[in-house]
């Protein structure tokens, strides 16, 4: 898979990678450096995996691609010109559906990429309260569902940005999939395309892993492929950009025709990457809590630890408070380590990898997300939980490990549980914004 590298996370200043400095997309401040740049690997195989038999509109077959080959898809990137009729000068106009707390928004900032927010989309007050808190726009807020042809034709947007519900396609839910009332809205957008006088040029999809071997998946590449639009999907995890971070998720970049891909060889695969994409050897496991690709040690010793990424540094006292934040409230009571304890994940701060925190952490400990040691035992097997003293992560340590920038903030009305589940719903700024770059780049 042709990954960014981390060096490739910050902008290049040449004409055409600048941002647009009159575009709502163009932070008020450079975006940071990325976070670490460890050596790339290799050549290590990665597995190219068919799709399931549903959803398998190609006669493609399982493939393993050498690393460099990967490597290549995403490092040798050049900005993108357009579409026929389209001003490389010009910024490309984006819509933002499902936008959620802005982590898309956040990945095109970060990519470097030349556009113009024209519309973001979503049904949620209090997403929309902090969207507009960070970027001073407020979605339109209405349900996407009842979006026609003509509507979103008005906004002559040539990419669409989507992240969609994602619990119809959850391990945990009711897998209803396209029957879930959740997934409506998607399908309607995905129906209207055919029926668009100016239909995207590119659309980049995010959604859980399940997405790809679901009803929805097979319907969306069938009308993807009606429309003209060559795809090439994806499965990473922030662990393989050296993010101690176990969150895998489905991606779907497509272009419409003549547009292409610059390693137009992965057209119509599903790409799962069982290495780091940086780094070099020893891995952990992809999944959030469970085994997908790799079973080794290679993404957690290239992570860095957990640690960087911490509010309070190692230690916390009351006086790292501000007077509205209560110590306690992040420490975890003694009824739930009694009865929960051997079912928490428990991470340390020198640990390189901690579990996906999702939008229930901090109202229940199992499952939820990584809780923090906060005092370093010399023997940790032998260690009881209680002298651990355990606390949750922070909203403000949940956004870093997301790859947030340092500015971004939760309004004051938004409790501490609701910052948790919005976050929870969120993605992560250090994948999404490398492939948005190798999606907007020339061939």
């Amino acid at each position: 898979m042709k990954f960014l590298s981390l060096t490739c996370l910050t902008p290049s200043t040449s004409q055409h990678q600048r941002l647009n400095p009159n575009s709502p997309f163009t932070p008020s401040q450079p975006p940071p450096p990325p976070v670490a740049t460890p050596a790339l690997l290799s050549s290590s195989p990665v597995a190219v995996a068919p799709f399931p038999p549903s959803s398998r509109l190609r006669n493609k077959t399982a493939e393993v691609w050498s690393f460099n080959s990967i490597k290549a898809l995403i490092t040798e990137t050049q900005p993108m010109a357009g579409d026929e009729g389209f001003c490389k000068d010009q910024p490309w106009r984006v819509l933002e559906f499902y936008s959620g707390i802005g982590g898309m928004r956040y990945s095109v900032m970060k990519a470097g990429v030349n556009a113009t927010m024209i519309e973001a989309f979503d049904i949620n007050d209090l997403a929309n309260d902090v969207y507009k808190h960070n970027f001073g726009h407020r979605p339109f807020q209405g349900n996407i569902q009842t979006l026609s042809a003509a509507d979103l034709d008005r906004y002559a947007a040539n990419v669409w940005l989507l992240s969609p519900p994602c619990q119809p396609y959850t391990r945990q839910g009711l897998q209803k999939q396209s029957a879930d009332a959740r997934a409506f809205s998607f399908l309607n957008i995905l129906e209207i395309i055919p029926q668009l006088m100016q239909p995207p040029v590119m659309l980049f999809v995010e959604n859980v892993v399940g997405f790809e071997t679901s009803d929805t998946h097979q319907k969306m590449i069938r009308i993807l492929d009606e429309s003209q639009f060559v795809t090439q999907e994806f499965i990473l995890s922030p662990l393989q950009f050296g993010v101690p971070y176990s969150r895998p998720r489905y991606f779907c970049l497509a272009k419409r025709k003549p547009s292409s891909f610059c390693r137009p060889e992965f057209n119509g695969q599903l790409i799962c990457v069982p290495k780091p994409l940086f780094g070099d050897k020893e891995s952990t496991l992809i999944s959030e809590n469970d085994p997908l690709i790799s079973t080794s040690n290679d993404m957690q010793q290239t992570c860095l630890p957990i640690e960087r990424f911490l509010e309070f540094g190692k230690c916390m006292n009351q006086d790292t408070f501000s007077n509205k934040d209560s110590l306690n409230q992040y420490f975890v009571p003694s009824s739930l380590i009694e009865r929960w304890g051997s079912a928490m994940d428990i991470v340390y701060p020198d640990s390189k990898r901690c579990c996906c925190f999702t939008k229930s952490y901090y109202r229940y400990v199992k499952g939820t997300g990584s809780l923090l040691a906060t005092i370093m035992p010399k023997t940790r097997d032998k260690t009881s939980l209680e002298e651990l003293r355990l606390r949750y992560f922070t909203p403000r340590e949940v956004s870093n490990l997301h790859s947030f920038p340092k500015d971004f903030e939760f309004p004051e009305h938004v409790t501490l549980r609701q910052r948790y589940s919005l976050l929870g719903n969120s993605l992560s700024v250090a994948v999404v914004a490398p492939l948005l770059r190798y999606l907007f780049s020339d061939p």
